[in-house]
């Protein structure tokens, strides 16, 4: 038996590995995935304002443009510009060999014109005479790019293409019998089991930007980002929880109705796993509800935030966009509630939760610290530091501080929003900011990571000061840094 759960969790740390890989070519690029949906949302025929010239950004941003950013990021993953110039040349051979947004393609050759690049600069290195490097260096890169490009246009392209059109079809079959509520099944455990990325990323992603290029928006969007069902379980703890779920539940319910940090409320449901219940049928209740009233996002909300969810509501459909929020937190909340009602144990075995779940993750949770701030407060953290750095901060070294996590948003985001305000009130002059570990830049002085990512960032840059916490809503911690950074004792 352990070693088949062994293996399980080697299954699941593999899907969950790939859909942070595949949410490292997707996140960087929301923006402009948002600015595609507003224009669509504005300037198509049923917008807001039709516009028959501006409406014509909409196809060659959604063919050419988002699916060429998602290759440059691939490929830059893997080996930086140079990689990311290669990769996007090659996926030009998906993109004009199709006649449907190629983002899974662009997911294949982003990557492997990378890695492709990679290996033939690694096969010439120190094999060429001065003062030929640029011109060696000019033309692999073309010729990678051109035998790859060709590669994609006759043979990826094709593959990509028939697989695109298998999935389409099935999820098509699945929406006309009126089943696509059933999805909540697979979708919300999915959710807690952090597999979300690979679902969104991979599948339902680019089918329903597919689709919203077709019809001019999608319910794709809408089967994993309702934050309706975490909402309705928040709620519940919030009226009938006992101990420090109770009390935090509140913050939680507006960090993720608002914020659309959905993971904030994972750890009540793996504290009752009972929960998943909830999740389910409000979920499935959102989904038909959607359904009912024939609505659709014009775009991926992200986050998951009803301020998201708003923006990206085509005209006409936010009355039926809201009622499926409504109707999902209403579901949730009562099942939730029944749930709880009915349970006899204690619910102060939040934090306990909370790190399972973070061990399920893999990593470090963006908001954990906001559901334990007040147990964690006091602990000590353990502070690591290069070889030749050991011992106190040196302030006068010390000019660009970075927090960095998987994908240098969530995390990252949240505790160098916290550190730059303290730093600003004891009149520092030192920039803080976030990035994702694969790119902090050589300019950083101090990188601060969860103690679980620090020896990835130490390969990144072994020669900069690094710092480990435990907790990156941890407030105290902070207070220490900066009152090393001012001299203080």
């Amino acid at each position: 038996m352990p070693n088949e759960q062994r293996k399980n969790a080697g299954v699941k740390a593999k899907i969950q590995r790939f859909g942070s890989y595949l949410s490292g070519m997707i996140m960087p690029n929301i923006g402009a995935f948002i600015a595609w949906g507003i224009i669509t949302a504005l300037f198509i025929e049923t917008g807001w304002m039709p516009n028959e010239n501006l409406v014509q950004l909409v196809d060659p941003m959604i063919i050419y443009l988002l699916p060429l950013l998602i290759a440059f990021t691939g490929g830059k993953m893997v080996y930086d510009a140079r990689g990311g110039v290669v990769g996007a040349t090659a996926a030009m051979g998906v993109i004009v060999g199709a006649d449907i947004p190629m983002f899974i393609g662009a997911m294949i050759m982003g990557p492997l014109g990378g890695y492709a690049i990679k290996k033939v600069d690694q096969l010439f290195e120190g094999k060429v005479r001065s003062g030929f490097e640029m011109l060696v260096n000019n033309f692999t890169a073309g010729f990678v790019g051109l035998f790859l490009t060709l590669l994609a246009y006759l043979g990826v392209g094709p593959i990509v293409l028939a697989f695109n059109g298998i999935l389409a079809a099935g999820v098509r079959v699945i929406v006309d019998a009126g089943m696509l509520p059933i999805a909540s099944i697979f979708v919300e455990p999915a959710k807690v089991l952090f597999l979300n990325n690979a679902i969104n990323h991979g599948i339902l992603g680019p089918l329903g930007i597919q689709e919203a290029t077709e019809t001019g928006k999608s319910i794709l969007f809408m089967l994993e980002s309702n934050p309706g069902p975490g909402l309705g379980i928040l709620l519940a703890f919030l009226v009938f929880g006992r101990g420090a779920a109770k009390y935090s539940s509140g913050g939680a319910a507006v960090i993720h109705f608002f914020g659309g940090i959905h993971e904030i409320y994972f750890p009540y449901i793996l504290m009752k796993p009972m929960l998943l219940l909830a999740a389910i049928a409000g979920g499935a209740s959102g989904v038909f509800t959607f359904m009912l009233f024939n609505v659709g996002l014009v775009a991926v909300p992200s986050p998951g935030s009803i301020i998201a969810y708003m923006l990206m509501t085509p005209r006409g459909d936010h009355l039926g966009v809201l009622l499926g929020v409504i109707v999902a937190t209403a579901v949730s909340f009562a099942v939730a509630s029944l749930i709880l009602k009915s349970s006899k144990d204690d619910e102060d075995g939040l934090e306990e939760a909370t790190s399972k779940m973070e061990d399920m993750k893999g990593k470090k949770s963006s908001v954990s610290g906001a559901l334990t701030a007040e147990s964690t407060s006091e602990t000590t953290e353990e502070v690591t530091t290069t070889a030749d750095q050991a011992g106190k901060l040196d302030p006068s070294k010390i000019n660009k501080i970075i927090f960095a996590c998987d994908a240098g948003m969530g995390s990252s985001a949240m505790g160098a929003s916290i550190l730059r305000n303290k730093v600003n009130k004891a009149g520092l002059s030192i920039e803080v900011t976030n990035k994702a570990i694969n790119q902090i830049p050589d300019d950083a002085d101090l990188i601060i990571t969860h103690k679980d990512l620090t020896d990835r960032a130490k390969q990144k840059q072994p020669n900069k000061t690094h710092i480990s916490v435990e907790n990156f809503m941890n407030g105290a911690k902070y207070d220490e840094i900066v009152n090393e950074l001012k001299g203080d004792e």
